[in-house]
């Protein structure tokens, strides 16, 4: 009996030093987990030597900007209609347009910027934007002789000349980088045209833009993404092109909408 008591305090000895151990061992790492991550935190809040310290108190700088674009459209399709041809004939259409593909398009120009004061500042960069719409168009007219919907495409190739000029809201620096958001117009000139094709846009245009973009402050140089994204405010499909068109053929297409509102996703990179 005395070496079955003696081992049941033994057992329980252990057990309790087991426990005892185990309960150090989570305390003694639940501690060093806090300290890694106060020791963390407080290394991301720490100071660094900042790169070009000044360059935003200089009450105008200049720069390039480079980026990507994707051109898009929301179109406004007529449906059933009749048209009245020049010869004074009258024929039934119904022709639908889509567009069905994206491609990506760039733009080039250059900056100026003007401090308004610690947060705000205006912009203005003059830019070139290149880009293609794809699109279809499907002539249900036709669908009764062929017996499906005769479809026809078209690459809507645009060159803007864009003024855009924005108001800028940034947060104060904080190291090498500046978060902010951005808001303007831009009025743009479309400079291609061809009488050939299906649907024309007018020669002009008027973009609102909101983006958000951060500034990196690096040794040599200033760089800074942005992402925005454009909206026409004005019809820009040109009316004027049906009334020019030689081939008859050609009129159901051109007068399948009534509406074209132009849009633009633009990725642009700033150096300053």
């Amino acid at each position: 009996m005395a070496m079955q008591f003696f081992g049941y305090v033994l057992r329980s000895f252990i057990v309790k030093e087991h426990v005892f151990y185990s309960k150090t061992l989570l305390r003694r790492t639940l501690l060093a987990a806090c300290v890694a991550a106060a020791s963390l935190s407080t290394a991301a809040q720490e100071r660094t030597v900042q790169n070009r310290p000044y360059t935003d108190l200089r009450p105008l700088h200049f720069g390039i900007v480079v980026g990507a674009n994707m051109m898009d459209m929301k179109m406004t399709n007529v449906g059933q209609q009749t048209l009245t041809l020049k010869d004074e004939t009258q024929i039934q259409s119904l022709v639908t347009v889509d567009q069905t593909n994206w491609d990506p398009g760039f733009n080039v120009g250059v900056l100026a910027e003007a401090r308004i004061n610690e947060f705000f500042a205006f912009r203005m960069a003059p830019q070139l934007y290149f880009g293609t719409r794809q699109l279809t168009f499907r002539n249900f007219t036709k669908s009764a002789e062929a017996g499906y919907a005769v479809e026809e495409k078209q690459s809507l190739k645009t060159v803007y000349v864009a003024a855009n000029c924005d108001l800028i809201f940034a947060s104060k620096r904080f190291n090498n980088h500046r978060p902010y958001v951005m808001a303007g117009l831009a009025p743009v000139f479309n400079l291609t045209s061809k009488k050939t094709d299906y649907l024309q846009l007018k020669g002009y245009d008027v973009f609102f833009e909101v983006g958000m973009g951060c500034d990196f402050y690096l040794p040599f140089f200033k760089l800074r993404p942005e992402l925005k994204f454009m909206l026409g405010l004005t019809n820009s499909l040109s009316t004027e092109h049906q009334k020019t068109m030689l081939d008859a053929e050609l009129m159901p297409y051109a007068a399948s909408v009534n509406r074209i509102k132009s849009k633009m996703f633009v990725l642009s990179f700033y150096f300053e």
